[in-house]
């Protein structure tokens, strides 16, 4: 069955195995819009290759509103804790006052309780202060780590849950630089930034009540000084906010340099890019470098700044009270106290700089943190998700049917120009072609990692799009070209087709696939830990450990994406059987470079420019004079 031709709108989306990026095209009807629908590519920059993705303007503090509503009772009893530590620690003064103007007179008449009432007073404040200020910390602390253990599981959860086209587009390196040095960020502003805030207000707010109270004069001259402070304060704001932006985002580079590199570490050692990527990471390097000393200068011009204006208030409002104490319009006790409470008015205004550095730091990292976790799935779940009909126990494999489908890519223009074919249940079909033909298109919308622009992808008459993620899973299986096995021992990573699953039940696939032998000469046996990315066996091995995870996961229907073509000839033989195993009674449908794992095919696919050039059995074509045949005698005359 060949393919229409009719042509097609392109649109944005993720890369395919040759590098192009896939796009969710406009309907040929009118339709409503879907979630996953992609901007167009003449719509500007792609967002995923900024570091702040696209989101509102309340999207921060949404999400930060979200992690801390679970605690509001235990944010309310902290901040009555702190509310209570600040009047503790703002009694002092006003007790030296009431000593200096009352207690040391009536201890020169030989009376001394109000003098140890003072001082008892003053102990007992002091003491309420720093039990007061240890169960807030223990409090806050405990707030402040949930709500960091909520952060970055969402942010893991909402990774995993994101479509194939984001992972592709939007770098591994960015995701790991929001989930540490951006959620580091927030760790810092929680843990100390919004204490050290609030106790500055509360500090302001009862140290002018004082004031006021103790002397209406000094307390509103006090709160005079505030409009420059006020100016002050917000023109550092305004600077610091654009370096913390920048300087997040430079952290993120020097972060997706060191990963690629570090992944990529084969390629740079056999092809000498040692030096090159020293000179790359470098300017990555001294831009963050530049940046962290902009920050820097920032805080000491506000640091200079607020220490001169600060100095300057106490010292002419200390000299007027001086005056006032001179002529008798004042008490000492009052100016001593006032003097106090200027100082430690004006003292929170470095610390006031050191949370605005935390809170710039913070507001920027949980910007990008936002964007991430606004971003939604390019192939979503669907709202009343279908069942998939039951098999009868006779009947192998279901039927896949592609209808109408188009799917493009950004920078390549349409793969598959209005792509029908129809796989009969329990077959094996396999699609040759070369390179960027639509082969691994093809196998990525029958998973369903993409959505095509129109048409549908059904299985056994159900659409794709109807089914829940799990089902989908359950049903259709990829085994890739590179079997990817996780840190774990050999088992588990078999396991991993089906969790459930009795050692009995594992063993019993490792030796239906013939993995059985080689994992029991393993040190351990299937206890063995394989190691990251499965580096202790071979590749032939893997692809191995990788059928037996597909044949114990017993889908209906499986795709094998070049699954031999990285092998040599003793482990292609070895992969050549699990294949027969693995592909019985199933509906597979196998890519193919080499034409070795074709022949077994009940039926081959040929395609060119994302349509079907040839089809029919492997021996209808190898005696026919079409390029399957030509690509045969080309592949027996190589192997000779």
């Amino acid at each position: 069955m060949t393919t229409s031709t009719d042509a097609g709108t392109a649109t944005g989306g993720a890369p395919d195995d040759d590098g192009r990026t896939t796009t969710h095209g406009t309907p040929d009807a009118p339709a409503a819009p879907r979630p996953s629908a992609t901007p167009p590519a003449a719509a500007g920059p792609d967002p995923f290759e900024q570091d702040v993705l696209p989101t509102d303007k309340g999207a921060s503090r949404s999400l930060l509103g979200s992690l801390l509503r679970p605690h509001t009772r235990r944010v309310w009893a902290a901040s009555v804790l702190l509310l209570l530590q600040q009047a503790a620690v703002q009694a002092g003064p006003l007790l030296v006052a009431f000593a200096i103007d009352r207690a040391v007179p009536a201890l020169r008449e030989g009376r001394h309780g109000p003098l140890i009432a003072v001082a008892a007073a003053y102990l007992l404040c002091a003491t309420a202060s720093g039990g007061l200020q240890y169960v807030f910390i223990r409090l806050a602390a405990r707030i402040s780590q949930d709500v960091l253990l909520d952060l970055r599981g969402r942010i893991f959860r909402h990774g995993q849950a994101l479509s194939l086209d984001f992972h592709e587009r939007y770098t591994s390196g960015r995701l790991i630089s929001r989930a540490t040095t951006d959620v580091e960020a927030l760790r810092e502003l929680l843990n100390e930034g919004l204490q050290e805030l609030v106790s500055i207000v509360l500090a302001t707010v009862y140290i002018t009540a004082t004031l006021l109270y103790l002397d209406w004069g000094l307390g509103a001259a006090a709160v005079a000084t505030a409009g420059p402070l006020y100016l002050l304060i917000r023109s550092f704001r305004r600077r610091s906010r654009r370096v913390y932006s920048e300087k997040s985002s430079a952290m993120a580079a020097v972060i997706v340099k060191f990963t690629e590199t570090v992944n990529g570490i084969r390629p740079v050692q056999t092809f000498r890019r040692e030096r090159p990527n020293d000179a790359a990471f470098a300017r990555l390097n001294g831009r963050h470098e530049r940046v962290n000393g902009d920050a820097i200068l920032e805080m000491a011009r506000y640091v200079v700044s607020s220490r001169l204006l600060a100095n300057v208030a106490v010292a002419a409002l200390v000299l007027w009270g001086a005056y006032r104490v001179a002529s008798g319009g004042l008490a000492l006790g009052v100016l001593a106290a006032a003097a106090l409470y200027l100082r430690r008015l004006y003292d929170p205004i470095d610390r006031l700089g050191m949370f605005l550095n935390s809170y710039q730091s913070a507001a920027a990292s949980l910007e990008k943190i936002a964007g991430l976790l606004a971003q939604r799935p390019s192939v979503p779940e669907p709202a009343d998700p279908l069942p998939l009909p039951e098999r009868p126990g006779s009947r192998p494999g279901r039927e896949v049917v592609f209808e109408g489908v188009r799917f493009g890519y950004r920078t390549g223009g349409e793969v598959l120009p209005r792509f029908d074919l129809t796989l009969a249940a329990g077959r094996t079909v396999a699609v040759v072609g070369s390179t960027g033909a639509g082969k691994s298109t093809l196998a990525k919308l029958l998973a369903r990692f993409y959505d095509p622009a129109t048409g549908h992808v059904r299985v056994d008459g159900i659409n794709l799009r109807d089914l829940s993620t799990a089902d989908l899973r359950r049903a259709v299986v990829m085994v890739t070209q590179e079997a990817f096995l996780f840190s774990g021992t050999v088992a588990e990573n078999i396991a991993i087709g089906r969790p459930d699953a009795t050692r009995e039940e594992i063993e019993r696939a490792a030796r239906a696939i013939g993995a059985h032998d080689f994992i029991a000469a393993l040190p351990d046996g299937y206890d063995t830990d394989v190691r990251k990315r499965g580096g202790r066996i071979s590749a032939g091995q893997r692809q191995l450990v990788a059928f037996a995870r597909a044949l114990l996961a017993d889908p209906a229907v499986l795709i094998l994406d070049e699954a031999t073509s990285s092998l040599d000839i003793p482990g292609e033989r070895a992969v050549q059987h699990a294949m027969d195993t693995v592909l019985r009674g199933r509906t597979a449908v196998v890519i193919a470079h080499r034409l070795s794992t074709v022949e077994t095919a009940d039926r081959v696919l040929v395609m060119s420019g994302g349509r079907i050039v040839e089809d029919g059995t492997p021996a209808e074509l190898i005696a026919g004079r079409g390029r399957f045949a030509e690509l045969h005698e080309a592949w027996r005359e190589s192997v000779v």
